[in-house]
């Protein structure tokens, strides 16, 4: 259960949130993201607290780095950093560097990795912008000098920003499938087939039931985790597939029109892909 302050929390972020934004330059919509930071406080929660802000952040498809920036700020946890950490909590983009394409590798002006000397920072950095399926997500190959060792337990620390990650991506799908669920009800209620809506018909409103029952399933997966009463792992399993196969299902029960670059139909089921991909 979502405590009172983190419902307050949640309303607030999405007061901000009013449409999908595909900001391809600069990867994230800066604005956006300098509003949360400085008027809300996001970059600055723990993971249970962040949590709602990321479900609400995937309804709305809204690219910003946030995800990231948790999952360094907690490999971070428990360090001698705090000059690292009050940058991510003013807003700067930071970065857990992997073998493989890395969340806003390239925008990121604070970067992380695990090295034999432990959690290091790394230093004269350079990346390289790479494809991605889902245009509110942005990734990029990332290489560079470690010239700080953050903390010599670089197990424990990567372990922090995995179940960070799985955490995160939990709450993202669980926003991303809640979005999917709705369009689709609301278009079942618009669409006239048969001189009916075709919300009234047994077999889509059972098909709409069973999507009901994946979204909810998932939001308490997701919550459990947040609250460290579930895996990570098991969470962002559940979660993730939920929300592939809502957003399937959506496309099917909108018809034509979802497959049209025009409707937010494909930038859900991307966002569902991607979200997959990510805990690989």
């Amino acid at each position: 259960m979502r405590t009172e302050e983190q419902a307050d929390l949640a309303a607030a972020v999405r007061s901000l949130l009013t449409r999908t934004t595909i900001e391809l330059e600069t990867g994230f919509d800066t604005a956006l993201w300098s509003k949360l930071c400085n008027q809300i406080g996001v970059a600055g929660l723990e993971v249970a607290d962040t949590a709602p802000v990321l479900e609400e952040l995937g309804y709305s498809l809204a690219p910003t780095p946030l995800l990231t920036s948790l999952i360094a700020s907690e490999a971070l946890r428990g360090t001698d950093a705090s000059d690292l950490t009050d940058r991510i909590e003013a807003g700067e983009v930071a970065a857990f560097v992997t073998d493989g394409p890395v969340l806003y590798g390239a925008d990121a002006t604070i970067l992380l990795a695990v090295t034999e000397a432990g959690l290091v920072l790394l230093d004269s950095v350079e990346s390289e912008p790479s494809k991605a399926l889902d245009p509110t997500l942005r990734f990029a190959t990332v290489s560079g000098t470690p010239t700080r060792v953050l903390d010599p337990d670089g197990a424990a620390a990567l372990e922090r920003a995995r179940n960070a990650l799985l955490v995160g991506v939990s709450a993202l799908a669980v926003g991303c499938a809640q979005r999917a669920l709705d369009m689709t009800v609301s278009y079942s209620k618009e669409r006239i087939q048969f001189g009916r809506q075709i919300g009234s018909f047994q077999a889509l409103k059972h098909r709409m039931a069973d999507m009901l029952v994946l979204v909810e399933m998932a939001r308490s997966a997701a919550w459990a985790a947040a609250a460290g009463e579930l895996a990570p792992e098991t969470a962002a399993e559940y979660s993730t597939n939920a929300a592939h196969q809502v957003a399937g299902e959506a496309i099917q029960l909108h018809g034509g029109i979802a497959i049209t670059w025009e409707h937010d139909a494909h930038l859900v089921f991307k966002r569902a892909h991607a979200l997959r991909q990510l805990t690989k």
